[in-house]
């Protein structure tokens, strides 16, 4: 803790001096200080108001500016300001809450910049404000409030994770940073942490298939992180904490302009080095790890505002778990257990706007993901490359908005089992070119129609054919529902997205030659936005899923305890439900974020003339969420109150396990006390507030753990971090330009 009291010191000295004009104020609305909020100058954006509500624009030349404010829920508000030479002025602006619909500006739904409810698929936002609720090292645990999305643990001993969305396990869900696919398959498992939070603008959210517009892997939702703009990035910004259990965790951001050029980087590191064993059963109850993300990101101003933006961000992380005993010397070897993984990745992706009257935006991603690793003494290496190339063209006509494009994947992955299908390294390429159309109409002010269709091709299973559909009914200002339908489909490998398939003693079989799954889903969304004269509207999201899936990939864990068995679905696949998200602000700028999700994934495999229904394995079926914050503006303090509640799980068993098939209801609930002082947010409270963990109950959580390299021995029950209550202190800043 010594250090992070040191950095704060070295951060309060931190100063950043006018080298001619400035203009510097508040926003506020309803007396509250607004974060966040956007400031421009005619249609360029100058600047963005910090976590407290306070801007500064400086290195101003004389001169008239026409600032102009947005922020969601309010009325834009603006004022001409005549700056003389090295002026200095104070300009505070009250904004009025908004009569309307909230505005959002959203991409992920329909490729291109949309207002948020005017898009025909639903999209859900959530900003930087919204995890600073309940602060964390990675985007993984970061997604824990979010309703209808679970990060789960897969592994007891090296805690690698995937993210549900509506109950589908993690590889149905594709994670893209600025729209570019390049989290995925092994970076899906090992390479979604270190994503540094300094640089993220939003994260934006669709559920349900969206396969046809970014292809493979899109088939139960889409979570897109979109990183700051240049323009509204601050100058610097620094958010370091550190737990009473040992973890730092430092995220630093930079601004450096030069010219038409900006340059944006963000660095994460993260290092937990205390081995635990609360539970007594002789292995780390928490991964040991150590790991740094650097990002960089570089953009270039053009004539008529064309885009150029080119990043790269390099990642290392070095995790281990296993018995207490267990060091380096011991890796690959059959002394003392250990699950010990080095994982190297660098990431290339720009986006390039065509010199042409009409919008034509090149795109394009690059990522080199090598893994190292040992579980006990089998080790897995593997490399995996994967080269995006997308050109699109955004033409709007008379009642269209068409956008239209192409898009070529290339696929290269070689490791040391069978996923490679062959014999020792034998390598894996996979090319997938395609195209894809989509037509927005609108039919009147009131009505709007998407259709789309995207066809690819896949070098190894043929021809694939993607549409979809939706519609959208603007009823009033305030009321909006939605439905799209659409179908979905995955080509499978198995042992980049299941863990479980390396882990433990249990030997893989694999039945067939594994087929695409395919799905069909269908949406209906419901938007209503309470709007009220005194303070911020009050927006309610109902929503209800049904989707079918074809030669679903299952991986049987109890035909044989000793064996996981892969194949696909004799039968069919559902996974139904429906879903609640209330945003309430209060007068007193008390504000309340909760949800709760109902939901049923299930298999029907056809076993002669019987039908077998099933639950889906790690998998709950209700789950809420809730994030209350009450400011305390006498003494610049704010109260958080995060958590997430699930039901009951059905879980893997051993043979003759005396543990319960099915977890029980379980919550995970924070509580953090902020103190504002300008750029400078003090922050501290507990995590794991009652003190859950998996074990409690239980006669053992990891089966066979006295006897780790011998049949019986399973690490994969598993459903909730087996990390227990702990306290957290850390220092927030922002510098503005």
């Amino acid at each position: 803790m010594r250090s992070l009291f040191l950095f704060c010191l070295i951060l309060t000295s931190f100063n950043v001096f006018a080298q001619s004009g400035m203009i510097h104020g508040k926003v506020t609305a309803n007396k509250n200080l607004l974060p966040f909020v956007s400031i421009k100058n005619g249609n360029r954006q100058v600047a963005v108001t910090d976590s407290n509500g306070y801007y500064m624009i400086n290195e101003l030349t004389e001169g008239t500016y026409s600032l102009n404010i947005t922020a969601v829920g309010f009325e834009d508000a603006g004022r001409t300001i005549k700056l003389a030479n090295n002026d200095t002025l104070i300009v505070d602006f009250d904004l009025k809450t908004a009569s309307k619909q909230l505005r959002e500006v959203v991409i992920s739904g329909t490729m291109k910049e949309v207002n948020r409810l005017d898009s025909p698929v639903p999209v859900e936002v959530y900003s930087p404000a919204f995890f600073k609720k309940n602060p964390t090292a990675c985007i993984f645990d970061a997604l824990q409030n979010v309703n209808g999305v679970r990060p789960q643990v897969n592994c007891n001993i090296c805690n690698t994770g995937d993210i549900h969305i509506n109950g589908l396990e993690g590889p149905y869900t594709m994670v893209t940073i600025d729209g570019m696919p390049i989290v995925s398959s092994l970076s899906t498992v090992y390479g979604l942490s270190g994503i540094p939070n300094s640089l993220i603008d939003r994260i934006e959210i669709v559920k349900g298939p969206a396969s046809s517009l970014y292809g493979s892997e899109a088939v139960g939702g889409l979570i897109n992180i979109i990183t700051k703009k240049t323009g509204s990035a601050p100058n610097f910004s620094a958010d370091v904490f550190s737990t009473t259990w040992g973890e730092l965790n430092t995220d630093l951001g930079f601004k450096l302009t030069s010219g038409k050029s900006a340059f944006l980087t963000g660095l994460n590191y993260f290092n937990y080095k205390n081995p635990i064993d609360n539970n007594n059963d002789r292995f780390t109850d928490v991964t040991q790890q150590h790991r740094i993300s650097v990002f960089e990101k570089w953009s270039l101003q053009r004539k008529e505002n064309r885009l150029f933006s080119l990043a790269g961000r390099y990642f290392y992380e070095d995790r281990w778990g296993g018995q207490m005993s267990w060091n380096r010397n011991y890796r690959g070897g059959s002394v003392f257990y250990g699950e010990s993984i080095y994982t190297s990745r660098w990431e290339l992706l720009g986006n390039y706007q065509l010199p042409l009257k009409e919008r034509m935006v090149y795109s394009f991603s690059y990522n080199d993901h090598h893994q190292n690793s040992a579980y006990g003494v089998t080790p897995f290496v593997a490399t995996q490359r994967i080269a995006f190339n997308q050109l699109t063209w955004d033409k709007k006509l008379t009642n269209h908005d068409l956008l239209l494009g192409t898009a070529l994947r290339y696929t290269y992955y070689t490791d040391n089992t069978t996923a490679s299908r062959g014999a020792g390294n034998q390598a894996k390429n996979v090319w997938l070119p395609g195209i894809f159309i989509q037509d927005d109409i609108s039919i009147n002010p009131k009505h709007n129609i998407l259709l789309g269709l995207r066809y690819d091709y896949n070098s190894n299973h043929g021809n694939i054919l993607t549409p979809r559909l939706a519609w959208k009914w603007k009823m009033d200002d305030y009321n909006v529902f939605r439905l799209n339908a659409g179908t979905g489909f995955r080509v499978v490998n198995i042992f980049t997205e299941d863990h479980a398939a390396l882990t433990g003693a249990r030997e893989v079989v694999i039945l067939d030659d594994l087929k695409p799954e395919k799905s069909y889903n269908l949406n209906l969304n419901f938007n209503t936005t309470i709007a009220r004269e005194s303070y911020s509207p009050a927006n309610l999201e109902l929503s209800a899923w049904y989707t079918y899936f074809n030669n679903r990939i299952v991986a049987d864990y109890e035909t044989d305890v000793n064996k996981i068995i892969y194949d696909n679905l004799r039968g069919y696949a559902i996974s139904k439900g429906i879903s609640a998200n209330l945003d309430l602000t209060f007068a007193n700028a008390i504000k309340l974020i909760t949800g709760f999700t109902l939901m049923d994934v299930s298999t029907v495999n056809n076993v002669a003339t019987n039908k077998i229904r099933e639950r889906q394995l790690l998998t709950e079926p209700w789950m809420g969420t809730w994030a209350l914050t009450i400011p305390i503006k006498k003494n610049k303090l704010s109260f958080d109150y995060t958590g997430n509640i699930y039901g009951p799980m059905k879980l893997p068993l051993m043979e003759n396990d005396p543990r319960p098939a099915k977890s029980p209801v379980w919550s995970l609930q924070n509580v953090q006390l902020t103190y504002n002082f300008r750029k400078l947010e003090l922050y501290g409270g507990l995590k794991n507030l009652l003190n859950f963990t998996p074990n409690k109950g239980l006669p053992y959580l990891i089966a066979g753990a006295d006897k780790p390299f011998e049949d019986g021995f399973d690490p994969t029950y598993v459903y909730a971090p087996n990390q227990g209550i702990r306290g957290f202190l850390g220092v927030r800043m922002n510098v503005m330009k």
